[in-house]
């Protein structure tokens, strides 16, 4: 752990074991020849670039890339299995994370750009492959993060000169997992170039429904690209381009012994474990960015762009047995913007911070679908009516576009030389379904009595706009009369959420090597903005409570000294909330009116957290280094419904997993791995959702035991 201008920086979670397990993955350097001139202002640049966005007073947990290969799995993990070894951040279901008692509300940049949020679910569109820096920023953020502020992730993306020349790798194991990757780096005169990608394939795309080891229908096969060009104009002006993107197809896992709640056709039977139903999720993202240095003043002007789509394709038959509806769907989404932040030292104390941001977004959804008819009980005319056996056919589409404008204006101002004061302003104003704005103070104080202690407290106040792709009162209307029909009618927009924050936070480092921290937190929020997963296709419809409150802690430490490096975090949170008020179509009336009335817990609550972990490199002065390590995750549950809605926690899980990575010098070669992973090793069988709670849609279990191996190889 390291402090940088009196923030919290825990480098790895697994932090001490980045120079521990140095030996073992050794840090690419650039070619000789590109050293000097070039490269140098490369790295000046890149450095310039960090004074523009700092995270002064807010809680950063930096990954460097040896913390990523500490990760189970390594590079080849998805994204958010790196984040759960930050402290408090809580796993949940289709790969979703929730940081400090929120529900989303991530933000992603690449390069120091905000990336606009997608549609995708299942899908990590980032990998921790495309990472030379990793970082989640959570508390009181300074002003120049907005919109999203749960947490921030942080992700300084490979280059040339960072990582120069070839690397093949490939992974392979239990679940029948598949996964080739490749990358390529260099530099050719003031031009720095690099891409990477990957291919997975699996027979695990998402969570199991039911707790044996191999899931049934739930084949995934994806992939993953990321390209960056940077050229340098001269010694103070940068070009660079950033184009990804990922593409998925999942079968929808299916749950044996289900029974059918409705008859089609004169047929009420049906073997749900042949169910036949899939997703597709496809998303693609540029931005390209100037920046510019002069004197004292540092910029950097962005445009960007992001295309998202997601396909369902619903078991024709099954789906309205089952559901008493079968949606061909279609949502898509593209978002264009300009960000621009700049930094001017304009005082020895002073350093002025500014920037804004314009963002369009156009989210366009289209469904044809089948339902059936709801019809007089033949046995009693005056009844209820009844769903028919035949079926009808339903249509509903719409077309939204929003607008985003957000500007900000800051101070850091060095009080005296172990203290400073980090004030701002910001202004977000938003257009789409409902019109809002806000201005957000904030404000951090950062004291360092001593290089060994560093205090922090700070204030924000967050405004987090709501998605725009929100079901229409039209789409709701469509489907009156029909087995698909919302119990509830109202459909109130749903709103910006705002909250009051209070973070403060103590970092000591007692002997060498060692450093432990805490973290407290406190949020008030109104129009508390909540996700659901709320029947097919399956996406995230978002929801507010009038009120909620958020309050929490986190304890962390971690030893980095000679061959050991041991880390340790435990967390506590709770999130209440109350009154559903808005996309209450999604619920049924006695929920809301309990709601209503009465405090319940967040579906995404969980109190207690936690992750540990451990490493030991054997020869690590040698070519034949080898790093053992283990690593804990530890969760006391989220949330269920036994007789009031989120009531009862889940059962608490522990998964165990290790890693050994053994480095072969071959003749000529300029760098060899081979890695084994062992994932949940005592096999635990972990329940993540039971399929009831509010807005919690089906069941889900944690991966069973399995096994990877991984070659890699460097030219």
């Amino acid at each position: 752990m390291r402090r940088v201008c009196g923030l919290i920086s825990v480098s790895g979670l697994f932090a001490g074991m980045a120079s521990a397990s140095a030996q073992t993955e050794p840090a690419p350097q650039p070619p000789p020849s590109t050293l000097p001139g070039i490269t140098v202002t490369a790295t000046k640049m890149d450095e310039e670039r960090s004074s523009i966005l700092p995270s002064l007073g807010a809680t950063k947990y930096d990954f460097s890339r040896t913390a990523i290969q500490n990760t189970p799995q390594g590079e080849n993990a998805p994204l958010n299995q790196v984040l759960l070894r930050a402290p408090g951040v809580v796993q949940d279901g289709f790969g979703q994370i929730h940081v400090r008692g929120d529900h989303g509300s991530l933000q992603y940049r690449l390069d120091g750009v905000q990336l606009p949020e997608g549609l995708s679910l299942f899908s990590q569109v980032l990998s921790p492959r495309f990472a030379n820096s990793l970082s989640l920023l959570t508390g009181a953020l300074p002003a120049q993060y907005g919109l999203r502020t749960a947490g921030v992730v942080d992700i300084g993306v490979k280059s040339g000169t960072t990582n120069p020349g070839a690397e093949a790798s490939f992974m392979g194991g239990s679940y029948n997992w598949v996964q080739p990757s490749a990358q390529y780096g260099g530099r050719s005169g003031a031009i720095d170039y690099f891409a990477v990608g990957q291919y997975v394939s699996n027979g695990i795309g998402i969570e199991n429904p039911m707790s044996a080891w191999t899931p049934i229908h739930d084949d995934t096969a994806q992939w993953y690209a990321l390209a960056k060009v940077t050229g340098i104009v001269d010694e103070s002006t940068r070009l660079s381009f950033i184009g990804g993107g990922a593409s998925a197809r999942y079968q929808i896992p299916n749950n044996i012994n289900q029974v059918p709640e409705f008859t089609v056709f004169g047929n009420s039977t049906w073997d749900s474990s042949i169910l036949d139903q899939r997703q597709w999720e496809d998303t693609y993202f540029g931005i390209a960015s100037l920046q510019k240095t002069y004197q004292d003043v540092n910029m950097q002007l962005s445009g960007f762009a992001r295309y998202s789509q997601l396909n369902y394709q619903p078991d024709a038959i099954g789906d309205l047995l089952y559901n008493g509806f079968a949606p061909w769907a279609q949502r898509a989404s593209f978002a264009t913007g300009v960000q621009g932040d700049a930094s001017w030292k304009m005082a020895p104390r002073h350093t002025l911070r500014g920037g804004f941001l314009v963002q369009r977004e156009r989210v366009t959804s289209f469904a044809q679908a089948n339902a059936l008819p709801l019809v007089p009980d033949p046995s009693d005319p005056d009844a209820e009516p009844i769903p028919g056996d035949t079926t009808v056919g339903v249509t509903d589409g719409s077309d939204l576009t929003g607008w985003t404008y957000s500007v900000y204006l800051q101070d850091e101002w060095k009080l005296l030389p172990t203290l400073t004061v980090n004030a701002g302003l910001r202004f977000d104003a938003i257009t789409g379904t409902v019109s809002e704005n806000q201005f957000s103070p904030r404000v951090n104080v950062v004291w360092e009595p001593t290089p060994e202690i560093t205090l922090r407290a700070g204030y924000a106040r967050y405004f987090v706009p709501a998605p725009l792709n929100q079901v229409s009162v039209a789409a709701l209307a469509a489907r009156a009369g029909t087995t698909a029909a919302a119990e509830v009618m109202t459909n109130d927009p749903v709103r910006a959420e705002r909250s009051d924050n209070i973070d403060i936070g103590l970092t000591v480092k007692p002997v060498d090597g060692l450093t432990i921290g805490f973290s407290g937190f406190y949020k008030w929020a109104e129009n508390y903005l909540d996700k659901g997963q709320f029947g097919a296709p399956i996406f995230q419809t978002a929801f507010n409570y009038s009120s909620a409150q958020v309050r929490g802690f986190e304890l962390f430490a971690n030893y980095d000294k000679g061959p050991w490096s041991l880390y340790a975090n435990l967390a506590w949170s709770q999130v209440n909330s109350i009154n559903i008020t808005s996309a209450q179509f999604n619920f049924e009336q006695a929920e809301l009116d309990y709601i209503a009335s009465n405090w319940i817990f967040a579906d995404h609550n969980q109190s207690w957290t936690g992750s540990a972990g451990a490493a030991y490199v054997f020869n690590m002065d040698t070519d034949w280094a080898t790093r053992v390590s283990a690593d804990l995750l530890y969760g006391n549950g989220l949330r269920q419904t036994l007789v009031t809605p989120n009531d009862a926690a889940l059962p608490a899980y522990a998964t165990l997993n290790l890693s050994v990575t053994q480095r072969v010098p071959i003749s000529g070669s300029k760098g060899t791995n081979v890695r084994f992973d062992a994932i949940n090793v005592t096999d635990g069988q972990y329940q993540l959702r039971t399929g009831t709670g509010v807005g919690v849609g089906a069941p889900q279990f944690g991966m069973r035991r399995a096994f990877f191996v991984t070659l890699s190889q460097k030219f």
